[in-house]
């Protein structure tokens, strides 16, 4: 009897602890992490460095003067050296640790190793990136960061750059306007694409930035936004009227910066520019980016006029694309569906978006269209994401490179009251005052009719 007590003593606060630990980590996985699978992570990769580099074939023969030593002073058998580790630094989210290279690898070797060393070292996935020549970091993600998404707390914003999205590695997706000028955006019905563009404005609202926004669907998508918009054209036919005064803005810079340019014998090198960014800044005019929503609702034509018209819209965006960064004018292109069948122009007007972002499309086409042509293998990673996650996505750019990303959720309320908050940053730009949308009157409330009590008679 007493050892069946024992065993109760014992045994019920154990399978309380690993019941607890397992909704802890179902549940709250960060909490989980922080307290079960940092320690037990961390131990795995101390005990057991050498042995997994050397199976993962990441060890080199050591050098002959340290063979020499070895033999000198233990007498042991010469192993295959690891590559040298760094200190390990504990987040929130997982490990961080640097790797010395020892020579003739690269960090190809270590990449490829990656699905190796999750298991060996029980973490959810593990990215490398090149720091410097001979050095990498290991970046060990503890659980899925992107099951339920909370951005860095320390994310790098900055003017133009917008922390819009968290990678798969745990670390912020920033829109850089700067380095990234134009960016393609895809994403069928309930995929999150909206999602991500509302935090798109609401990142730029924040900014001395003029927001224009051509959105077919009537408006549907950024008429909530209205406050802090200086133009907004919710119809093929309010578009065609704005895009040429896009343009003339577009032309009106760069003499401004042709005008700058006249050189002078003695005029300072830092005076010279090919850009609105190397203008003084009393002179330099604001950035301006366009939101194209439904880019699609712009090709599509009935008769033989629209398509005359469709023809010269397209031909405005071109050359909004090729010309439009030196002059502070950035474009944002949207759509569910994107196809060299739109039309005319669609590829080339795709090829000059520089940033690519495609979120769940309801056809492999679609995919291609938006990554194919930068990061093949990332089509295929775009067509496996699942309708029960919405906001998931894959980034690319023209490098090559691509990644997972999620926005997190951003009710359309909550973003709505940060454009009114920040309407005062709204510049002035007298060309597209005509396409200012006009704000709505406040909700009209009607008093309720009195109803008078009809008397009771007998």
């Amino acid at each position: 009897m007493s050892d069946w007590m024992t065993l109760l003593e014992v045994g019920g606060p154990l399978a309380a602890f690993g019941g607890g630990a397992a909704y802890t980590r179902a549940r709250h996985p960060g909490v989980y992490w922080s307290t079960v699978g940092l320690p037990l992570s961390t131990v795995r990769l101390l005990g057991s460095y050498g042995s997994v580099m050397e199976a993962c074939g990441l060890t080199v023969q050591p050098s002959r003067l340290r063979a020499f030593a070895v033999k000198a002073t233990t007498r042991r058998e010469v192993r295959p050296v690891p590559p040298r580790r760094g200190i390990i630094r504990p987040t929130s989210t997982g490990l961080r640790l640097r790797l010395r290279l020892a020579p003739g690898q690269e960090p190809a070797d270590v990449a490829a190793s990656a699905e190796r060393l999750r298991h060996a070292w029980g973490v959810h996935a593990v990215y490398v990136k090149d720091v410097k020549p001979g050095v990498v970091e290991l970046r060990l993600v503890g659980f899925d960061v992107l099951r339920d998404v909370r951005m860095p707390r320390k994310a790098d914003g900055g003017h133009l750059k917008v922390p819009v999205a968290l990678r798969e590695d745990a670390t912020a997706f920033v829109r850089d306007y700067r380095a990234v000028p134009h960016q393609l955006t895809l994403g069928a019905t309930l995929s999150g694409k909206s999602m991500y563009l509302r935090h798109l404005v609401t990142g730029l609202a924040r900014q001395p930035v003029a927001l224009v926004g051509i959105d077919c669907k009537r408006g549907v998508e950024l008429a909530p936004f209205a406050a802090r918009l200086s133009a907004l054209a919710t119809d093929p036919e309010q578009a065609a009227e704005l895009l040429p005064v896009l343009i003339k803005e577009m032309e009106d810079r760069y003499d401004l910066i042709k005008t700058r340019q006249g050189i002078a014998p003695g005029t300072p090198a830092e005076d010279i520019t090919s850009d609105i960014w190397g203008l003084p800044e009393r002179e330099r005019p604001v950035p301006v980016v366009l939101f194209v929503d439904e880019v699609a609702e712009l090709f599509l034509v009935a008769t033989k006029k629209d398509e005359e018209r469709r023809d010269e819209m397209v031909t405005q965006l071109i050359r909004l694309a090729q010309l439009g960064r030196a002059a502070g004018i950035y474009l944002e292109v949207c759509g569910q569906r994107f196809g060299a069948e739109l039309g005319k122009g669609a590829t080339m007007l795709r090829a000059q978006l520089t940033g690519r972002v495609c979120h769940r499309v309801n056809d492999e086409a679609s995919a291609k269209m938006a990554l194919g042509d930068i990061a093949p293998e990332a089509v295929m990673a775009a067509c496996a994401i699942a309708p029960e996650r919405p906001g998931l996505a894959v980034a690319g750019d023209t490098s090559g490179g691509w990644s997972r990303i999620r926005t997190p959720y951003l009710s359309l309320g909550d973003a709505a009251r940060i454009c009114q908050e920040s309407a005062h940053l709204a510049p002035e730009l007298p060309a597209l005052e005509p396409f200012r949308p006009e704000l709505p009157a406040g909700p009209v409330v009607t008093p309720a009719p009195v109803v008078r009590p009809v008397p009771v008679t007998d």
